[in-house]
């Protein structure tokens, strides 16, 4: 039997959904011309630890999709809390303004990634993508990774706060 048509719009969905805490993370790698790449993601999760697996999901409509789709490592980045500005400015602009005067590193495998302030980084080989609805969800092979005693940024309803907010039902 089919799914059933939903009940509600796009914008009921999303305030829903938001009610879902989160980790913030940024994504970064180098495209096929040694431009870098990074964006903010949100949707980060475990799959599996034997093999260590994680996914991610990006917009279709995103301009880093083309080039992490065909990088061969990637790192996620999972921010601390006192990366918020961080995390901002990777949601917004061009590559080239993501990155200008950024310290970055490599990973043990030479992956671009971010300063040593991070939470936790999981560096991975581009493994599998899948296309569902209007994202591509990325899985990725963990090779290498490392953690801080940091606490993590966390984005919930919109924001990146904890506030409660009042409570809607469909």
């Amino acid at each position: 039997m089919p799914a059933s048509p939903p009940d509600f719009d796009a914008t009921y969905f999303r305030t829903a959904l938001g009610r879902f805490a989160t980790g913030v993370t940024v994504v970064t790698a180098m495209a096929e011309d040694g431009q870098p790449i990074g964006m903010t993601v949100s949707s980060f999760n475990s799959v599996s630890l034997d093999p260590p697996l994680v996914l991610w999901s990006l917009s279709r409509d995103s301009s880093s999709l083309a080039g992490l789709q065909r990088c061969q490592r990637y790192v996620v980045n999972v921010l601390s809390a006192d990366q918020l500005t961080l995390a901002k400015r990777f949601a917004r602009g061009s590559a080239a303004e993501r990155f200008a005067d950024l310290a970055t590193r490599r990973a043990p495998g030479g992956t671009l990634m971010l300063g040593d302030e991070c939470a936790a980084w999981f560096e991975c080989h581009n493994r599998s993508r899948y296309e569902e609805g209007d994202h591509v969800i990325m899985v990725g092979e963990v090779e290498h990774c490392g953690h801080s005693g940091a606490l993590p940024l966390v984005y919930h309803a919109g924001g990146f706060d904890l506030t409660p907010q009042t409570e809607q039902t469909r």
